[in-house]
Parts: C-alpha cells; structure tokens; sequence
C-alpha cells in the first residue's frame, strides 16, 4: 500500500524555471491513451516528479502530462482533451488563477483544481471565482487529494454539459457533438448515438450488457429488439472509429459493448 503523499508547501518567490519531463508516450490522434488522463501544470520539478507517480498508481490515471509553465499548459489543454487538470497557482511565468481563466474561455470543461501555498479567504474565492472546482492547499494529503478529484470528477461526469474525452475526441452531450481537436473535424451524433456514448462513458471501463444498454436509450419499448441496438452501434462505429475494420473505441464483449476509453 502506498504511503500518503505529503506535499510540500513550495516558496513563491525566486522558484526556478524547470524544463518539463520529455513524455516517453506522447499523446497523439493516432495513440489515445486507454483510461483518464490528468494535465499537471507545476513547475516545481520534485513535486510534479513524485505527485505524477503517485497520480499514476493510487489515482489510477493511465497518463498523467506534466507541463512547466502556463504558457505550455495551455498548448497541452489545446492539443486535446483531458479528465482532470492539476493547476500550481504560482507559475513562473504567470499567475496560475490567470491560466484557468484561459482554459475557461477556450472551452475547457473538465474538473480543474487548483495548488496553492496561500490558504486565505480571498486567495481561494479569487481561484473559485477565475473558473476552478476546488482550491488545495499545499501541504496535502495524497488520499485527500485524490478524493477530492474522484468527487469532482463523478460530478462532472453526471453533467450533461459536460465535456468528456473520448479516444481523440471531446464529447460533448449537450451538443451531440463530436470534436477532434488534431484534425480539425466535427462529427455530428444522433440522440440515440450520443445516448450509447454517454452511458458507455459513465459506466466505462465495464461491460453494459445489451439489455440495459436498450433500456437506458430506448426505454421501455416493446418493439425494440437488440438488433435495432447493433445496427445503431454498427452506423456509431463507422462515424468515429478510425480504422472500421478493428475497433478501438467501441468494443464488442461477450453479452454487451464497452468503450475503450
């Protein structure tokens, strides 16, 4: 079992500038990652070393990217979607509660918690107010830390305003829209078609067995059988998985589907 992370509370004035960790695999369209993914906008070289690690294990994230400096954590949010993001207030190059609002603005709308040495009133209302779910102040526990990224990201996956990672794309279910930020493409979904997304996506990485899965999008219907199911599945397929031929994204398991997220 791992010990609690103790994070340290780090000195705002006259903190380096630290280059990022090379990512030894790289996020890419054609190389989505497989599970959630965290963004971890800290300069503090030692901190991001440690919290990504423990982020990776204890928190379960399948990727974790680091980025130095606002202006680089901006170019990794713009890059593609992400289920939580991380954000030190004190960046070396500007204010992180500056960052968040940009993130806001460009549409970012996933959980965003925001680190901090700083523990008064008027730092945290000014970080709720610039766009961010929550407000931690160093030092943290790690199982706090953690629980409190769990609650924000159940909250948002319950919202149907929500922007969800999905793969190379953002999912957005208020929409119906598909977006894939690294071609540049949009891809227009159909009510029951973004149903099947957004309840695979809640209950991923479990298998939905095809007779909920017609009784969540469809109701109850008497005339809708599971063919009706696999003919909406098959069209989902052919708009957003790559390759048609070898799923990716939409898998076929015994007894129902998942999504491979």
């Amino acid at each position: 079992m791992l010990e609690p992370f103790h994070a340290p509370a780090s000195p705002q004035k006259n903190r380096p500038m630290v280059a990022p960790d090379p990512d030894p695999h790289p996020a890419t369209a054609e190389d989505p990652p497989a599970g959630p993914s965290l963004l971890l906008i800290e300069d503090d070289d030692l901190l991001a070393r440690s919290l990504g690690e423990q982020l990776a294990g204890a928190g379960g994230f399948a990727q974790v990217v680091r980025a130095a400096d606002g202006a680089e954590g901006l170019a990794r949010a713009a890059e593609r979607a992400f289920d939580v993001i991380l954000l030190d207030v004190g960046l070396p190059d500007q204010d992180g509660r500056q960052v968040c609002q940009a993130l806001r603005a460009a549409g970012v709308g996933c959980p965003i918690l925001m680190l901090t040495a700083a523990d008064s009133d008027d730092d945290t209302i000014t970080g709720l107010a610039a766009g961010a779910n929550d407000y931690v102040t160093k030092p943290f526990r790690l199982n706090v830390l953690l629980a409190r990224i769990e609650a924000h990201r159940r909250q948002h996956r319950g919202s149907d305003d929500a922007l969800f990672s999905i793969g190379p794309y953002r999912f957005h279910p208020a929409t119906k829209m598909l977006h894939d930020p690294a071609r540049g493409r949009k891809i227009r979904l159909t009510e029951k078609e973004c149903g099947i997304l957004k309840y695979l996506y809640r209950a991923a990485p479990e298998t939905v067995p095809r007779e909920v899965l017609l009784g969540e999008v469809w109701g109850y219907n008497a005339g809708v059988t599971t063919h009706t199911l696999e003919t909406h599945v098959y069209r989902l397929r052919r708009k957003i998985e790559p390759d048609t031929k070898t799923a990716t994204l939409l898998l076929t398991e015994p007894g129902g589907y998942r999504l491979g997220v």
